[in-house]
């Protein structure tokens, strides 16, 4: 995510999101990378999001 909002932060960011979870700091990692990087990220549920999935689905904006 960082690397690409330095390509051009002008575009909005897409993740897809399919996970049964898993550790809570790696996860709380790429939260913090999604609301430091200026575009926007939005984030999309492509099958299970559970536990820290979850979390980091309800980290980005809302789509349109």
């Amino acid at each position: 995510m960082v690397y690409l909002s330095m390509e051009d932060n002008t575009r909005d960011l897409y993740l897809f999101i399919n996970s049964p979870g898993g550790w809570v700091i790696p996860g709380i990692a790429i939260y913090d990378a999604m609301q430091i990087v200026p575009p926007d990220v939005h984030t999309i549920c492509m099958g299970l999001a559970a536990s820290m999935g979850s979390f980091i689905l309800v980290g980005g904006e809302f789509t349109k």
